[in-house]
């Protein structure tokens, strides 16, 4: 039984930079997100955009994005400029500089003309706060992490890996006190970027409900750290400071990563 809708996974694509002997460095991830701009025959039509971390484009030209085609076929890299020939941004942040996100429309013609398998987030799938609070989304419920930890982004193809955590806070955000979720997982450098869902539940305790459904809650920001300090014992004086990850971690909440595009738009 699948506890995670397998076409997330095509939403999700690693983010790298070229190294000087041509190979690509996968640093980051990054996932697709669509807004819906109209009907055309009865079908809905999005326009897609790719979403990350604002640190990881920032003070960069280009962006090297891996993605998938059907499976027996290698995976395709594309180089998308961030930066026009006048010097301009080709990519948006949110009107707030404090949340650390970014995006930049895609060309979807380009990669249906290539074969590409992808998928994208959209807003009936992606959970606001007024939907959190409906379903009484709460600390300890689970989380699925998805990205490329540590660049390991695969060799043939996207290997996207998924781990599991808990939210660990998240009633502030939904009394609208604070704009951040924190979460319990094993996160390192690569997780930037990449999105975060609720792990379905089809069971609850009296009084609560049940949560059937996975939806888009956000996007990694960045793990929390901890540091202790090595002292001299004659001098009391710290001599090495140490630093570990603390298995916290921010979340850019989803309603900000939606809030961002319409900006944009």
């Amino acid at each position: 039984m699948a506890l995670l809708p397998p076409h997330y996974l095509d939403t999700v694509v690693a983010l790298g930079t070229p190294k000087t002997d041509g190979s690509i460095q996968y640093t980051a991830t990054g996932f697709f997100y669509g807004h819906h701009v109209g009907e055309s025959d009865g079908i809905k039509e999005y326009r897609i955009f790719l979403v990350t971390n604002r640190h990881v484009i920032e003070g960069s030209n280009e962006l090297s994005v891996r993605l998938n085609r059907p499976m027996g076929s290698e995976a395709k890299t594309y180089s998308i400029p961030l930066t026009g020939p006048d010097g301009s941004k080709l990519w948006r942040t949110h009107p707030n500089a404090m949340y650390d996100i970014a995006m930049t429309p895609i060309n979807v013609h380009t990669l249906k003309e290539d074969g590409i398998d992808y998928q994208f987030f959209r807003r009936d799938n992606t959970l606001s706060v007024e939907q959190a609070n409906a379903i009484g989304v709460s600390e300890g419920d689970g989380i699925f992490v998805l990205g490329f930890p540590l660049g390991l982004a695969g060799e043939e193809r996207n290997y996207v890996i998924t781990r599991q955590g808990c939210i660990a806070r998240i009633k502030d955000w939904r009394a609208g006190t604070s704009r951040t979720i924190l979460i319990d997982a094993s996160v390192f450098p690569g997780n930037s970027g990449g999105p975060v869902v609720t792990r379905p539940n089809t069971s609850s305790i009296k009084g609560t409900k049940p949560n059937k459904a996975s939806h888009l809650i956000g996007m990694i920001a960045s793990y929390i750290p901890y540091r202790y300090a090595a002292v001299d014992p004659q001098t009391g004086h710290p001599r090495v400071i140490f630093e570990e990850n603390s298995g916290l971690a921010h979340v850019v909440p989803a309603d900000v990563i939606h809030e961002t595009i319409e900006s944009a738009i």
